[in-house]
């Protein structure tokens, strides 16, 4: 079988003024980043026909070492539905480079259905990530720079809660001392992975660019000793660090294996933040096309209840049917099937694995959601298999379609997208459901998400979580804005519960939450669940070791 990067070199790329063209925006007013790359003004959105366009969202079963998909099911379903005739886009997240050397490898699809050039958006791209990693840790040696060049003044912060960031998975740098040896301030800090940037949250919910810089303006830093909020704008830096990400802030377009326009903007891990590419990319797709396929990270549970709580809720936008994506292999290991025996006949696990689909169901229903679930195809797929998914789906009342986009591109995407379609102009929108309403105590909008999206029968709230609620109650006390802000919750991603090994459609348990972080710049809630942590650390043998270029070409970035 051909590697994606196989693939991907098979494929003739237009240059991506034409991509332009296709999409009617004039190619002068883009700005190139090399042939096959550009950026595209904000000023180029449309409101008008954001309204009029079909917002299509992606999401998953709970994954599994097995995987699951989910990207290139996205991509696939835009390449379908231009194989109907319908004018379609694709707006993901950008690859992080921690995971493309860690253990997922690159996440720019697979196969027939990838977004191209997929070194480029797996490695640097347009340098929006280096942006914001750059970005956040100035406003870290600006604030440090602040304390000890004020210290004499009697300034001080009694807590710090900006850390720095950096876009590799190093676990040595969760936690750190900095300030030794007499050069500043001593203090125990640590890094989190730039994905779960506060800046990087922002880049993803700001709709202008003024926006953007009064987000940073609110950015909460710490806490003085006499118990007053500092922010960025205390610095007085907010000025220059809109000017670090100004240029990030203008989505990216690129193209897809048969040349479907993909917007590729923004990239927060929906385990560790709220998992959807920026507002602005979604708009400027919705901009130009009938149809844009969106994807949210992980799970259900995660990306899509984050998507709707979160992103739909702050910005209007609202999709007109929802997609989950399964695959028999994932669906046997929710049913208890080892990872060494997935690829073999097992229909009882299958049948237990379908808990965990129809949960993910029942939830995206929970949000007054249409929903389609489609088989992301394997070569060791059964008829028997496949069928006993669709009989699942069919007595659900939910569309259902086999996806083989992986090996047949937007051809192996038809039977979907028609699927898409067709219930699309069957059934007519309704309002979101939300999982919590917007005025809901913080403790509330947490056990709301942890009861009714994970199934959980109790929440718990640690000594430092409830220091943590405690201290933003007596710091910020009634604060209509802050009371309006939702809750984005860091959990695994594997699971329901906060334990990545229990898969499946568990009950009866307990959400742990172990601390509660006050985002005032993206303007939510972060609670911490369970064991989680923002900084992941690298496998025993990272993807990292089977990449090389060889005669000048990249190898193993898949």
């Amino acid at each position: 079988m051909k590697t994606d990067i196989q693939i991907a070199r098979e494929c003739e790329l237009q240059p991506i003024g034409e991509i332009a063209s296709l999409l009617g925006i004039d190619p002068e007013q883009i700005e190139p980043y090399g042939r096959h790359m550009a950026k595209v003004p904000v000023s180029m959105i449309d409101e008008e026909r954001v309204r009029k366009s079909r917002l299509i969202l992606v999401t998953a079963i709970s994954p599994t070492k097995a995987g699951i998909g989910k990207t290139t099911v996205s991509i696939g379903l835009a390449l379908g539905l231009n194989r109907l005739g319908k004018r379609a886009a694709v707006a993901l997240r950008e690859p992080s480079l921690g995971p493309c050397f860690g253990m997922k490898g690159g996440a720019a699809g697979g196969g027939y259905a990838q977004v191209l050039p997929m070194e480029k958006i797996n490695l640097h791209f347009t340098g929006d990530f280096h942006a914001v990693t750059s970005a956040h840790n100035t406003i870290s040696a600006l604030l440090d720079n602040y304390i000890y060049q004020h210290r004499k003044d009697g300034f001080s912060l009694r807590e710090i809660y900006w850390k720095r960031v950096l876009d590799v998975n190093d676990r040595a740098l969760r936690n750190i001392v900095t300030g030794l040896r007499g050069d500043g301030v001593v203090n125990e800090t640590g890094f989190d992975i730039t994905p779960a940037s506060e800046l990087m949250a922002i880049l993803c919910l700001a709709t202008s660019e003024q926006d953007l810089q009064r987000r940073i303006e609110n950015i909460l830093l710490g806490i003085t000793a006499d118990g007053r909020p500092f922010r960025v704008r205390d610095l007085g830096v907010a000025g220059a660090i809109t000017v670090l990400m100004c240029d990030a802030l203008s989505p990216n377009l690129v193209q897809t294996t048969e040349h479907t326009p993909a917007f590729i903007h923004g990239g927060p891990f929906a385990n560790i933040a709220h998992g959807c590419s920026s507002v602005l990319a979604t708009k400027m797709a919705m901009s130009y096309s009938d149809y844009v396929v969106t994807e949210a990270g992980f799970g259900a549970d995660l990306g899509a209840e984050k998507f709707f709580d979160i992103k739909c809720r702050k910005t209007g936008l609202q999709p007109r049917l929802v997609v989950i994506v399964a695959t028999t292999q994932g669906l046997k290991m929710h049913g208890g099937v080892s990872l060494e025996n997935i690829n073999e006949p097992n229909m009882q696990g299958l049948k237990e694995g379908l808990k965990n689909l129809n949960r993910h169901i029942n939830n995206m229903q929970g949000f007054g959601q249409p929903v389609v679930v489609t088989l992301n195809r394997h070569d060791s797929d059964l008829d028997a298999e496949i069928d006993m998914v669709r009989k699942n789906c069919e007595d659900l009342g939910v569309g259902f379609a086999v996806n083989e986009a992986f090996l047949r591109g937007g051809e192996g995407a038809t039977e979907l997208a028609q699927t898409v379609v067709d219930t699309i102009e069957r059934i007519q929108p309704l309002p979101i459901h939300f999982t919590y309403p917007e005025n809901d105590t913080i403790e509330g909008k947490i056990e709301k998400v942890c009861k009714r999206i994970y199934g959980a029968a109790a929440v718990e709230f640690t000594k430092t979580g409830k220091k943590r609620l405690e201290a933003i109650r007596a710091i910020f006390g009634d604060d209509e804005a802050i009371a309006r802000y939702p809750v984005c919750i860091a959990k695994t991603q594997f699971s329901f519960t906060a334990d990545s090994t229990r898969y499946g459609s568990p009950e009866g348990f307990t959400i742990r939450i172990r601390d509660v972080i006050l985002n005032c710049g993206s303007e939510m809630i972060v609670a911490i669940a369970g064991d989680m942590l923002r900084m992941p650390g690298l496998p025993k043998s990272p993807q990292a070791e089977r990449i090389t270029i060889v005669d000048g070409e990249i190898e193993g970035l898949s």
